[in-house]
């Protein structure tokens, strides 16, 4: 699946049914993003199961008692410590049921997943980007480089404008992701950044690793 264009109504992420999680998961369903971004490019889509479904969560807290903002897509990244600015685009799935991610032409557009929350809604925000194609480096190539405490800026459709801080920069095997760090569906506003990094092993892995980058929400502002 090619991500939503750009014109895409902002409310489309607020327009959930209620009394449904945003990650609309089984939870069974753990290994989400086990091989996540094969392909010669170093991210291409995840090639694990990720078999999303419609069903019906447990009940959330009532919006006063929800931390975080409401629903608004993201448009842009920024992310000044590695001179990240960069477009964000809606992903969605690919047919075989996994996160789809920008294409390769696009490579330096990031792809947020629009079925999980938007960033500053309560519950982990996923933003994926490739780290490189056969034309060089792209947009997340330097997320490794992050530490903890470096500001994260994330532009919504709305006009405000949500900051995190980095809490820290993990590598993972393609096996071994944390999925129940990555997909968090309440609580604390948080941002969880993708890409490949480690060994290049080839085949439809890619690389070795994940590259994640968990950031906390802290202030949100009007532009």
């Amino acid at each position: 699946m090619t991500p939503s264009r750009a014109s895409q109504p902002a409310a489309r992420a607020a327009r959930r049914p209620a009394g449904r999680s945003p990650w609309s998961i089984p939870l069974a369903v753990v290994l989400v993003l086990v091989g996540v971004f094969a392909t010669g490019a170093g991210l291409g889509r995840t090639v694990g199961p990720l078999d999303w479904a419609t069903t019906a969560g447990a009940d959330r807290p009532a919006r006063g008692e929800r931390e975080g903002l409401t629903a608004s897509r993201p448009v842009r990244l920024a992310v000044p410590a590695v001179q990240i600015s960069a477009p964000v685009a809606s992903v969605g799935q690919a047919r075989d049921g996994t996160i789809a991610v920008p294409p390769l032409e696009r490579a330096d557009e990031t792809g947020w997943y629009d079925r999980g929350p938007t960033p500053g809604e309560p519950g982990s925000a996923v933003i994926v980007g490739h780290v490189d194609t056969k034309r060089g480096p792209s947009v997340f190539y330097d997320l490794h480089k992050l530490r903890p405490g470096d500001p994260v800026e994330v532009t919504r459709a709305d006009g405000s404008v949500v900051e995190f801080r980095v809490d820290s920069v993990e590598h993972f095997p393609k096996d071994q992701l944390p999925a129940d760090r990555v997909y968090v569906e309440d609580g604390k506003p948080t941002l969880v950044l993708i890409t490949c990094g480690g060994d290049w092993v080839g085949g439809r892995t890619g690389y070795a690793d994940n590259v994640i980058a968990f950031a906390t929400m802290t202030t949100s502002r009007d532009t």
